[in-house]
């Protein structure tokens, strides 16, 4: 998946409502995708809490193919700041 359709699954994902905090996916060369509420970019911005993964995993995740515990437990996504804020964000994706 490229950039633009990641970024659009999460869209679709917190159109409902996110979360207050502000979360940061860094995908590492294919770029990051910044979320605040049901605010989406693509900018590189400070947040409470950064999620390292690649881009195939985040597509996994946001499918429902890859649990969001297994890919902490098994290496696959790496938390940085408030792991609250990323345990919030497991009910919405």
């Amino acid at each position: 998946m490229s950039l633009e359709q990641l970024t659009e699954g999460v869209r679709e994902k917190v159109s409902s409502g996110g979360i207050e905090e502000s979360v940061k996916f860094d995908l590492g060369d294919t770029g990051q995708i910044f979320l605040q509420g049901s605010d989406v970019s693509n900018e590189d911005t400070e947040a409470d809490c950064t999620i390292k993964m690649t881009a195939e995993d985040l597509a996994d995740l946001l499918s429902g193919e890859l649990d969001p515990t297994a890919a902490f437990m098994g290496g696959k996504m790496q938390v940085e700041g408030d792991m609250s804020v990323a345990m919030k964000l497991g009910s919405i994706v």
